[in-house]
């Protein structure tokens, strides 16, 4: 494995470490800490109290709101690294069963190529793609729903009853992020988690095997999340969007520790 290739990888396995800590540890430390102290489990009864509240405290939920999107943000650099990871490791096991079957020249194409040099890639570069956009439809929709909120709180009337509609459009950015980026995360950790675990011991180590199988299990907490949110977008997030979240930023980190571990052969 070539340095400039390691250093890379490790680098962005620092970026993963970061972004998923941010979100395991800092928003929920954020909110524990100065969410309560500021009131907002009592302005979550009704929505209009909710925005009374950011209306009061904008710099405390605006500071939340970027400790996510910076969490997720820091993590997009994970599917394409995750890729290129796919990509070396079926090379590195190509150039091995080369080298036990050398004598066996039938196994090649006309180029020089093994038969199986492209198996498993076009899976891998869907879930690569999957996994960006998802994460940018993420980030994006976190985005555009905080400022949103925010200027929802600011123009609030103050004869609004807690019965009235006052952010009609939060449901839309409750799809934006969790549909649809919830849906193409839940893709992209399909694809990856087949990727690996259809070739399984005879290429992985066994903890990126475990790796690849919990992929398989995040594709089923978003794609519930996905479904729960487009059913009743205007409940927000739900409690299988909080599980998908928090099981995918245990991934991550789980990744970014094992990227910054990687040595060179």
């Amino acid at each position: 494995m070539k340095r400039t290739f390691l250093s890379k990888l490790h680098r962005n396995g620092f970026y993963c470490i970061t972004g998923a800590l941010l979100v395991l540890l800092g928003v929920p430390l954020y909110q524990f800490l100065i969410f309560i102290l500021s009131g907002y489990g009592n302005a979550l009864a009704t929505p209009v109290l909710a925005l009374r509240w950011i209306n009061a405290h904008i710099f405390v939920f605006l500071s939340y709101r970027v400790l996510l999107v910076v969490g997720f943000a820091l993590m997009i650099s994970l599917p394409f690294t995750l890729f290129r990871i796919i990509v070396a490791q079926e090379i590195l096991g190509r150039e091995e069963d080369e080298q036990e079957e050398h004598d066996e020249t039938d196994e090649h194409q006309a180029d020089g190529m093994p038969a199986f040099a492209w198996r498993g890639k076009g899976y891998a570069v869907l879930a690569a793609w999957a996994g960006l956009i998802g994460l940018l439809f993420f980030v994006g929709g976190t985005l555009a729903s905080s400022l949103y909120l925010v200027s929802s709180a600011a123009s609030l009337p103050s004869h609004l009853t807690n019965l009235d509609n006052v952010a009609p459009l939060a449901g839309i950015f409750s799809i934006i992020t969790f549909t649809i980026g919830g849906g193409l995360l839940a893709l992209s950790c399909l694809f990856f988690g087949a990727v690996i675990a259809r070739s399984g011991l005879n290429l992985w180590p066994g903890v990126w095997v475990a790796f690849g199988y919990m992929a398989l299990g995040l594709f089923v907490f978003f794609s519930v999340s996905a479904v729960d949110v487009a059913l009743a977008p205007g409940s927000g997030q739900t409690l299988f969007s909080t599980l998908a979240i928090l099981f995918f930023t245990i991934w991550v980190l789980w990744f970014g520790i094992m990227l910054v571990r990687l040595k060179p052969e």
